[in-house]
């Protein structure tokens, strides 16, 4: 039997998920991108647990927290979130004196999202969490590799590559 076909009997033969690698699903960027994203996620909701948060709270938290004063419309685009999940959210952080909302002065009809001072103690704390989480997450890659990565996911997320 030819060591080429050899190969190919043994990764057939081979047992296990490893062997799943070699198919193209292995090398699918959706896949890929999915796997990467969902071991990623369960690392910082396992960081947030403590908090009481998790992706999505965080993340609608931290960006009232930011001093952007976001509005819930902005949140949704940005989050690529439905605005009744968004309302969800906020509601659910509000209810628990985190985040508040305020009208906008530029248009006092559109309501901004803001962090209470509760909410900004608890992002500091909650941060310190996630960004271990991510440090080990992503433990695997160089300092340069992982700034290349954040280019690069940044502009696929912002559709600017």
């Amino acid at each position: 039997m030819s060591s080429s076909r050899a190969a190919a009997t043994e990764k057939v033969a081979a047992s296990g998920p490893e062997r799943l690698w070699e198919t193209h699903v292995g090398s699918d960027l959706a896949f890929l991108l999915a796997r990467a994203n969902a071991r990623s996620l369960a690392g910082a909701h396992a960081a947030l647990a403590p908090f009481g948060l998790k992706a999505r709270s965080y993340s609608v938290l931290a960006l009232a927290a930011s001093d952007a004063r976001p509005t819930q419309r902005e949140l949704s685009d940005f989050l690529r979130l439905d605005p009744s999940q968004i309302v969800a959210l906020i509601d659910d952080l509000a209810a628990r004196g985190l985040v508040r909302r305020e009208p906008d002065p530029a248009d006092r009809r559109v309501k901004v999202v803001v962090a209470t001072v509760k909410g900004r103690a608890l992002h500091e704390e909650a941060y310190r969490g996630a960004e271990q989480a991510e440090i080990e997450t992503f433990a695997g890659l160089t300092d340069e590799q992982r700034d290349r990565f954040t280019v690069l996911l940044r502009g696929l997320a912002a559709d600017v590559l």
